[in-house]
């Protein structure tokens, strides 16, 4: 018995260290990870409000690269992760990524913030990975046609790169909208809708409003989902205007 007593003694003490700690109240959303090389800096996490970032909370980095946050969030919604370095300034100082409630991990480094970071515990930044993956495939098409564009002034040739641009845009389109009614009860849904969607021209209301339709209770009344509800309203507005003119 006496030999089990420093065994038994060992794993309480692991237990108590391996426990969660709680969250500050009223803080729902608990964000954690590293920034491997970072040793002096300040991390900023930020979101946009009425187009203009809005800082939630500020980190100092000294000698530990480790990093958490607690913060509330109503619902779902597009944060970003900046990075002041110092004394040395980048152009890869920011990351993007969704929160939600519960625990968000982000691992990243300080040569590639951006590209080398790993973001796990959001179900809504896995979806919208997939689509980046998914929608970079139509981005590289297009910077194709746009070198080939510039490579040659033969019209027949112009004239066809032209189409295929547009065909290339009307998949992209297409590709977003059936993304977003497939995800319609996740808020990058209406989030998709809202950032790739405006510029879709006369289409563009039919399909934020197939998409608006689509939507669960649960995410119509999310951030996006109120924002995209609210810009296909003003939409409709605009087109009844517009016919009563005419």
């Amino acid at each position: 018995m006496k030999k089990l007593l420093p065994i038994l003694f060992a794993l309480v003490l692991c237990a108590c260290n391996d426990e969660k700690k709680d969250a500050p109240q009223g803080k729902n959303l608990h964000i954690s990870g590293t920034v491997k090389g970072l040793r002096k800096g300040t991390l900023y996490i930020k979101k946009i409000e009425d187009t203009t970032f809005v800082t939630l909370d500020s980190i100092v980095i000294d000698g530990n690269p480790d990093f958490e946050s607690y913060l509330n969030i109503e619902s779902p919604e597009m944060y970003y992760l900046f990075l002041n370095r110092g004394e040395t300034n980048s152009m890869d100082d920011k990351l993007l990524f969704f929160a939600e409630p519960g625990d968000i991990h982000i691992d990243t480094r300080l040569d590639g913030f951006f590209a080398k970071a790993k973001i796990t515990g959001s179900e809504n930044q896995k979806l919208y990975e997939q689509y980046l993956k998914l929608k970079s495939r139509y981005t590289d098409k297009n910077l194709d046609l746009i070198k080939l564009s510039a490579e040659t002034s033969d019209p027949k040739k112009l004239d066809s790169l032209d189409k295929q641009h547009v065909s290339l845009l009307k998949r992209h389109y297409l590709y977003t909208v059936n993304f977003a009614v497939n995800n319609a009860s996740h808020e990058v849904g209406p989030y998709v809708a809202v950032s790739e969607l405006p510029d879709a021209g006369v289409a563009g209301l039919q399909y934020m409003d197939t998409i608006c339709k689509s939507m669960t209770p649960k995410v119509a009344n999310s951030a996006y989902g109120q924002l995209l509800k609210k810009y296909v309203d003003q939409l409709k507005e605009e087109q009844q205007e517009k016919a009563s003119i005419n």
